[in-house]
């Protein structure tokens, strides 16, 4: 395990405690899951030849996006999610994110990010996915209660928790395995 990986791995309950009291027993648990989707994309993009780095998913499919925007697309959609995730958790609706919405910035970030370097990639997935989790480590059980309609889900009201779940936490899981596909591993 090389260092991006470790710091990912090993950062798991850096904020133990937040203001008023122990950290929730279900955020910790989705903070250690969203740690461990990251540490699992990074250790496997860390051991990808550049050929690798650099193939697209799909020869024609859904996503032709190549695996340098996709490792970079994990990352910087953290702190995206988590915002989704707090204002569902405050009760208010979010409706103005749609699935066309996320595929215009998909577009527009795969264009970006096209030449992306596997270090920068890495390291943003590093950070954001740390500040994820410390951000996640902070709800409160009341607020991953809370529901609220949500665009992403076609406006049905949907908790904190699922947003976390569905977004943030299986964001790394889904596209690893899209990757793994995609590379025949």
């Amino acid at each position: 395990m090389n260092a991006t990986t470790h710091e990912i791995a090993t950062n798991k309950g850096s904020e133990q405690v937040k203001k008023g009291g122990a950290v929730s027993a279900r955020a910790e648990a989705l903070a250690r899951r969203i740690e461990e989707g990251a540490a699992g994309l990074a250790a496997f993009a860390e051991g990808l030849s550049e050929a690798e780095w650099r193939t697209p998913l799909s020869g024609g499919g859904r996503d032709s996006r190549p695996v340098c925007v996709i490792v970079h697309h994990v990352a910087s959609v953290y702190p995206i999610e988590v915002e989704l995730a707090r204002t569902i958790g405050s009760g208010k609706a979010v409706t103005d994110v749609t699935w066309e919405v996320v595929a215009q910035l998909n577009g527009k970030h795969a264009q970006e990010q096209a030449g992306v370097t596997k270090a920068a990639a890495l390291e943003l997935l590093r950070k954001n996915s740390q500040e994820a989790a410390a951000a996640i480590r902070a709800f409160t059980d009341n607020e991953l209660d809370q529901a609220a309609p949500f665009g992403l889900s076609y406006g049905a009201p949907v908790t904190a928790q699922f947003v976390i779940e569905d977004h943030a936490l299986r964001h790394s899981w889904h596209h690893l395995a899209g990757i793994r596909k995609a590379l025949g591993r």
